[in-house]
Formats: C-alpha cells, sequence, structure tokens
C-alpha cells in the first residue's frame, strides 16, 4: 500500500509516516484476572510538524452482536523517534498515559512497517493496580493496522492480554 508523505512531516518521523491517520476496529482482550472478551477500538496518530507523533487509543466492550456496552480503556501519549539504532531500523521512545493511574515509557525500534516496544520504566499512583512491564507490537499487514499487548501485572508474568486489528478510517 503506497504511502503519500505530508510535506509538513518533519523528518525524524519519517520512518512512522505509516501510521499517521485515524485506525478503528475489533479486537480481543483477555488475562487471567480479565474474562476474555471482544472490543472495539479506535487509535489516531496525528503530528502538528514537530519530531513525535501524537497517539490516542479509545476502547469499548462489545456485547455478541457487536455493539457497545461501555467504555474500556483510553490512552493517550506521543511516539518519538530518536535516530537510527545499530541494526539499520530506528529507536523509538514511547510515553502513554492511562487514566486508571499509570504512566509507561517504552523503548522500541521501528523496521519498516513494524514497531516493537518494551517498557522502560511504568509508574503507577497509590490507586493503580500493579502493573509491572508491557510489550507491544505494532505492524501493516495486507493495509492493516494489527498490534499486540502483553504485559506483566497483578502478580502474573509477561503474557498476552490484548490484540486487535484496525483498519484506516
Amino acid at each position: 500500500m503506497p504511502i503519500e508523505l505530508d510535506p509538513t512531516l518533519a523528518p525524524p518521523v519519517v520512518p512512522l509516516a505509516w501510521l499517521v491517520g485515524t485506525w478503528a476496529g475489533v479486537g480481543v482482550v483477555g488475562y487471567p484476572t480479565v474474562n476474555e472478551a471482544q472490543f472495539g477500538q479506535e487509535v489516531t496518530f496525528r503530528h502538528d510538524g514537530r519530531a513525535f507523533l501524537h497517539y490516542v487509543s479509545e476502547s469499548w466492550l462489545l456485547d455478541e452482536a457487536g455493539e457497545r456496552v461501555r467504555p474500556l480503556a483510553s490512552e493517550t501519549g506521543y511516539w518519538r523517534p530518536t535516530g537510527p539504532d545499530p541494526t539499520g531500523g530506528t529507536s523509538l521512545e514511547v510515553v502513554l498515559t492511562h487514566p486508571t493511574g499509570i504512566a509507561e515509557l517504552y523503548l522500541g525500534r521501528v523496521d519498516g512497517a513494524r514497531v516493537d516496544l518494551q517498557t522502560d520504566a511504568v509508574v503507577r499512583s497509590v490507586s493503580a493496580v500493579e502493573y509491572s512491564a508491557g510489550r507491544r507490537m505494532y505492524g501493516m499487514v495486507e493495509g492493516d493496522l494489527l498490534w499486540v499487548l502483553d504485559m506483566a501485572a497483578t502478580g502474573h508474568s509477561m503474557q498476552a492480554h490484548a490484540s486487535a486489528r484496525l483498519r484506516r478510517v
């Protein structure tokens, strides 16, 4: 799928150009402490000409008929490419915040139409649930944005938590 580069995109952000826009679709969530369920999601990556992307994600629980039941999760943050990495990709820092009292710093890399991230730091408020680490992968497959999230939380080791397939809106 060809990508048209926006001339106002800052040069450091060019490796992430394929993400810019709004994506929507359906995914599945589950964990030892969470019953498996389907969710809907909308994700937006946008830029204002500076050397980062602003990221916003909102998701909602779906019933068996695919109808919205209630809000599920939201997060917002910034994706900052930091230059070439030793393996030929681009190093990346991602800062995310959640209304549940959690902030995450991910470090990773962009390699073509794939992003791999691992938490470097997790900060929790006193009222937040125990969450210690996350690992994310985003990739473009057949023109769709696919992503997966593994996490370590509530005393459980790193394991699958959520994934989705999103189409460009």
